[in-house]
């Protein structure tokens, strides 16, 4: 299993980096089964996180088309208003960046080549496209998510919602070649749960140990009886 997780100017490191040390050190535990890279929609480069400018180099472009999952994070900084809408006249990278609210830095995605990436990447079903807390509104603003069962952070779940996605109140939520997880710390539970459904329990369990972390909730599938009322 090969993962591209996805980085972009505001990125929130943890969303990014909790995924990625959980998939390399699954990699490490299947001994090669498992492969990880940080990426970008333009390529090789230096990406500015959205908290305190902390950068990150990115060493290769999306493929969309490569078998296996993508993963996106969502954007870390002031927590602002969903209106809040991106400046397309600013920049990408530089000082302007460190005092946007986040709808700003999830917002600016779309002026990017990104949202087409992505719908690649959906359109294929060899690939699983996977989010962390905001990631899943980047797809949803790009219109990719309608019909589709989700979850982002609390905050966000009424923008899923008027997207037309069905936002679900889970950590992780599996809707087949989509996976999205909750908040920011659920990008552990989430990779966890991505090594457990494609490498396998033992595989997982032994990361889970590694990181003295252990997966909280339910992974949320649309199948079952539906509860009724309480």
């Amino acid at each position: 299993m090969h993962v591209q997780i996805v980085l972009f100017d505001g990125f929130d490191p943890l969303d990014a980096i909790a995924p990625y040390e959980v998939l390399y050190a699954g990699g490490t535990a299947s001994d090669g089964t498992v492969s990880v890279e940080l990426v970008t929609a333009e390529g090789p480069r230096e990406v500015v996180s959205g908290t305190g400018g902390l950068a990150v180099r990115a060493t290769a472009a999306l493929d969309p088309g490569r078998p296996g999952v993508v993963l996106v994070p969502g954007a870390s900084g002031r927590v602002g208003d969903p209106g809040d809408v991106p400046d397309r006249d600013a920049g990408t990278s530089g000082e302007w960046q460190q005092d946007e609210p986040i709808p700003v830095r999830l917002g600016r995605t779309l002026t990017t080549a990104l949202p087409g990436l992505l719908a690649t990447a959906m359109a294929d079903s060899r690939v699983t496209v996977a989010t962390v807390c905001g990631g899943s509104l980047v797809l949803a603003m790009a219109g990719l998510l309608e019909g589709r069962h989700v979850t982002t952070h609390h905050m966000g779940m009424d923008l899923l919602d008027a997207t037309g996605a069905h936002a679900v109140a889970a950590r992780v939520v599996d809707d087949g070649d989509l996976v999205t997880g909750a908040g920011v710390t659920s990008g552990l539970d989430l990779a966890l749960y991505l090594l457990d459904r494609e490498v396998g329990p033992r595989i997982a369990h032994a990361v889970e140990d590694l990181f003295a972390h252990e997966r909280r909730g339910t992974v949320w599938h649309a199948r079952g009886a539906v509860p009724v009322a309480f």
